[in-house]
């Protein structure tokens, strides 16, 4: 194809943005066509959502040119933005769960007549788009009542609701299944099938390959390369990312697989939660990874939440062979389990406050002494585990919310690993987190299995499950339906299990 001015909806030269002394982007260069997805492809902390909220408004450019149809851009809000037909879906989603589905999607542009907002066309229009989208969701639910899945859905719904030219999507499948990203991809399908510019952020190297037509890499704030995706390979692609090469993304087990005369250190017995679960049973021995897998709504963070002790339950949980009543989050953590949730920022961590606070927050019993608190210890403590867990960060005392998601979920991983937990609950680890992180975390994970810590991994990544676990269990309409060894499962027949289609 023959590249001409007029395929070029937006240009890019010599951008840079910086916060005072702090250098966020260096020097950018980029070129989006009409009907193209463009990705931008970066580990955490290389400026891609800053470069974006450019765009979008949010925040000034301090130094370059911008240019929208050959036009000088500089949006002063993404209200001013959305008028020049730029749609952008954030990575952080920005819904009021107090708020219904239709309420989020249409906020500010809610139909009214002499200043009453009409709930009646209100509905209609949010019901309208929902299905132009084919988007399983209802528009009249709580925005606080969906999932992290669902909540993903009414954020992309509420991007796509404006009339744009250019549509940004920051990491939108992080917290989708397989299943739902389809219905996305089929989304951006049409979008560029009428001539849209999608610009599309994702860590996740599969989709990139199949979705992608032009693809940038950024590293450390600066432009390294634009590639067609024909030219290109997930190799080269990670090479040029992460400025090093990476043979396998999922590091090897270290020593061997618990045998059959390793007793459990946890043991699940038909234990159901309402409608949430049903009827779930199983048993996780020290130093294996046992995967979870199963389409979103299927269950699987419900029963991870009942084994915290964070949802009613009935059934048998057994921790090395004594049956416990795990009532709340406390006895379980005084039980030995630790739980990294899916959702870091609202659940995991407490954004406004520093690392070491978050770090230690879940063992201060282990930096007191006489019911005082050491803050000598405490330091000393958080700083091991940060450089334990090769957290990125310039002091101990740096606030948690400025951190890339890599670094963020680290964090959390470190809170979990102060408490020395027997049994570990990963819920989506790697969500959200650039390839070079999720070798790191990996890396982590592994090694704390053969340090005999029973681990419980959550992800809606297949590969990822397949690559990490010993044994997968594969949920699907909240019924637990296969426990196989890692050897004795493939993709599809993990997928069949899934959609329920063998039983």
């Amino acid at each position: 194809m023959t590249e001409t001015p007029d395929d070029i909806v937006l240009s890019l030269r010599d951008v840079k943005k910086t916060f005072g002394p702090i250098v966020a982007i260096k020097q950018m260069q980029l070129d989006v066509r009409r009907g193209r997805v463009h990705t931008l492809l970066g580990e955490n902390g290389a400026g891609k959502s800053t470069l974006m909220k450019i765009l979008a408004g949010v925040q000034p450019a301090t130094e370059g040119t911008i240019l929208l149809d050959g036009t000088p851009f500089a949006p002063k809000s993404p209200q001013e933005a959305a008028k020049h037909g730029l749609a952008i879906v954030f990575q952080e989603l920005s819904l009021v769960n107090t708020l219904t589905v239709a309420e989020n999607i249409l906020a500010n542009r809610e139909p009214n007549r002499f200043g009453f907002i009409s709930d009646r066309k209100l509905i209609e229009r949010a019901e309208t788009l929902v299905r132009e989208l084919g988007l399983p969701i209802d528009v009249r639910a709580r925005v606080g009542d969906l999932s992290i899945a669902q909540r993903q859905l009414v954020e992309i719904a509420k991007g796509l609701s404006h009339d744009a030219q250019i549509v940004i999507l920051d990491e939108p499948t992080s917290s989708l299944s397989d299943a739902e990203a389809e219905i996305l991809f089929k989304i951006i399908g049409r979008l560029t099938e009428a001539g849209k510019a999608v610009i599309y952020i994702s860590h996740r190297m599969e989709e990139i390959m199949r979705l992608s037509d032009d693809i940038t890499v950024m590293r450390d704030g600066a432009y390294v390369a634009t590639l067609e995706k024909n030219e290109t390979s997930i190799d080269a692609l990670i090479a040029l990312m992460v400025g090093r090469q990476m043979n396998e993304i999922y590091p090897p087990r270290i020593g061997e697989e618990p045998g059959d005369d390793v007793a459990p250190v946890l043991e699940v017995e038909h234990l159901s939660s309402g409608r949430a679960f049903v009827d779930v049973s199983f048993s996780v021995r020290p130093g294996e990874i046992l995967g979870f897998f199963g389409l979103v709504g299927a269950g699987r963070s419900d029963v991870m939440k009942a084994l915290f002790g964070m949802r009613w339950y009935e059934g048998t949980i057994r921790l090395d062979g004594k049956e416990v009543d795990l009532k709340d989050p406390s006895e379980a953590i005084r039980h030995g389990i630790g739980f990294v949730t899916e959702n870091r920022k609202e659940e995991g961590l407490v954004l406004a406050h520093s690392l070491r606070n978050n770090i230690t927050m879940a063992a201060l019993g282990g930096v007191s002494s006489g019911g005082f608190l050491s803050r000598h210890r405490e330091r000393q403590r958080a700083e091991e585990e940060s450089t334990r867990l090769g957290v990125r960060t310039a002091s101990i005392e740096t606030i948690a919310g400025t951190l890339s998601g890599g670094n963020q979920q680290k964090v959390v991983l470190a809170k979990w690993l102060m408490t020395r937990p027997r049994v570990l609950i990963l819920d989506e680890p790697t969500r959200g987190v650039d390839v070079g992180a999720k070798f790191e975390i990996y890396r982590i994970i592994r090694q704390l299995a053969a340090e005999g810590t029973a681990i419980i991994m959550v992800s809606s990544e297949l590969p990822e499950v397949l690559g990490m676990s010993s044994r997968v269990a594969i949920m699907s309409r909240k019924h637990l339906q296969a426990i196989a060894p890692r050897a004795d499962l493939t993709p599809e027949r993990v997928m069949s299990f899934a959609t329920g289609q063998n039983k």
